[in-house]
């Protein structure tokens, strides 16, 4: 899909808001335990919650300054802990470490005590790992190939010391590989050391990182794989090159409806609004998404970047379209997999697309679409079909193990019953991961 509204590689300048926060719902699968109060001061590299389960996984503090709120939904479900950013940033002073002289051990030691190890998934489940887990291998992809993705070397300049870094700590935990795209060029990509470089070639969603663990190392059951985003291993390599959290990343504020596309520097948990202050299109209701079109989440501009986003998306909701014979239409600015609109005689184009999903939910037809836009090793119509069953063991059988729910995400797309398909998959995740705790 090209969508209208790619962000240029220029880096635009944000008024940073005086409040962050840092939200736990963007470590999937982990129940925070706040360990601060309201009022209490804090430094960068502080923790603010740690894993209920494991006290040890630690999430710090982007920033330094006050807690202003812990903010608490439904049941006291920890929502997100708030802190007023003070003018000049103070950080917890970890200690610069070569990473060459350390082992695996020391460099996990070194992340749980910054509070950065909880950016490490994991597959299975699809979720933020815990030290007690033992990888057989870890996987970074660099390779961001999704519609209006951050184009992560552009990321990378001037942070290709602490990439490398980054990877060299990782290697030390576990043997690692790279995922790179064959349009890839930054030496610190392909000449990247102490790791295993593989070049992916081809569409969407060969950059996910699922789709790479299943084509280099596949997951079987009692197996586990670290999976790492390649700005987190900037984070890494930040910690040990400085001895300092340092959570600032580009993000891509893309879309249709954003009036200069382009990068901004923040930090995780800065605040939506700011990052689109004065950049929106009027005249519109606007579907603001925290992450990319297939896989981002829904939000507000008062919500707040998350750990692992990469770019922030705005296209038109559509509830507000009013079309006279609509499906009727020839619909030439409209796009569609399996040529229903008259758009694909147009030849490549750009389409400004909307939040819609163009019919309601209905049968799931056994037809193979799914199989077109999933190049894994699986079965996906059966495995989607095993779980709204509930059926565990045929569940395990078709390779759930392998999965997350942004490798559905395509699939998703393409579906003519128009199910919700990551949702699905999360969920299933979810019961399997309880049932063999």
């Amino acid at each position: 899909m090209n969508l209208k509204g790619k962000a240029v590689k220029e880096k635009t300048n944000i008024v940073r808001g005086s409040e962050l926060a840092l939200t736990p719902d963007a470590f999937v699968g982990m129940t925070p335990k706040v360990v601060v109060k309201e009022g209490d001061m804090v430094k960068a590299g502080d923790a603010l919650f740690v894993n209920k389960q494991y006290p040890d996984v630690k999430f710090a503090s982007p920033v330094s300054g006050q807690v202003s709120a812990v903010i608490r939904g439904e049941r006291r479900k920890v929502l997100c802990v708030k802190v007023k950013a003070d003018q000049e940033q103070q950080y917890v002073d970890y200690g610069k470490k070569d990473v060459a002289q350390l082992d695996g051990e020391a460099v996990k030691q070194a992340l749980l005590e910054a509070g950065l190890f909880g950016y490490i998934d994991q597959l299975p489940y699809a979720v933020s790992t815990n030290p007690e887990t033992q990888p057989k291998a870890i996987f970074v992809s660099a390779l961001r190939d999704k519609p209006l993705a951050a184009d992560f070397e552009f990321e990378l300049e001037g942070n290709e010391n602490d990439f490398q870094t980054g990877l060299t700590a990782l290697s030390k935990m576990a043997k690692t590989y790279l995922g790179i795209g064959s349009q890839q060029t930054a030496t610190a990509l392909t000449q990247a050391k102490d790791v295993e470089v593989n070049i992916f070639d081809g569409p969407c969603p060969a950059g996910n990182v699922g789709v790479q663990v299943n084509h280099l190392d596949p997951v079987n059951k009692g197996e586990t794989v670290w999976t790492v985003d390649p700005s987190a291993v900037i984070f890494f390599g930040r910690l040990f090159n400085t001895g300092k959290v340092d959570l600032r990343r580009l993000i891509a504020v893309a879309g249709s409806e954003v009036e200069r596309p382009a990068y901004v520097e923040a930090v995780v948990g800065d605040r939506i609004g700011d990052l689109l202050v004065g950049n929106l299109k009027e005249g519109k209701n606007l579907r603001i998404i925290n992450g990319n079109v297939l896989t981002g989440k829904p939000c507000s501009l008062d919500d707040y970047v998350g750990a692992h986003t990469s770019e922030i998306t705005v296209i038109p909701e559509g509830d507000d379209a009013d079309e006279f014979l609509g499906w009727i239409l020839p619909r030439f600015k409209q796009f569609s997999v399996n040529r229903s609109y008259f758009s694909w005689l147009c030849g490549k184009k750009s389409y400004a697309l909307d939040a819609r999903i163009k019919g309601g939910e209905r049968h799931m037809i056994m037809s193979g679409e799914y199989d077109k836009v999933l190049p894994m090793d699986i079965y996906g119509e059966y495995l989607i079909k095993a779980i709204i069953a509930g059926d565990i063991d045929r569940q395990e059988a078709l390779g759930i193990y392998e999965v997350s729910p942004e490798d559905f995400a395509l699939a998703e797309f393409v579906d003519s019953s128009k199910l919700e398909l990551q949702r699905i998959v999360r969920e299933g995740l979810d019961v399997l991961r309880k049932e063999n705790a």
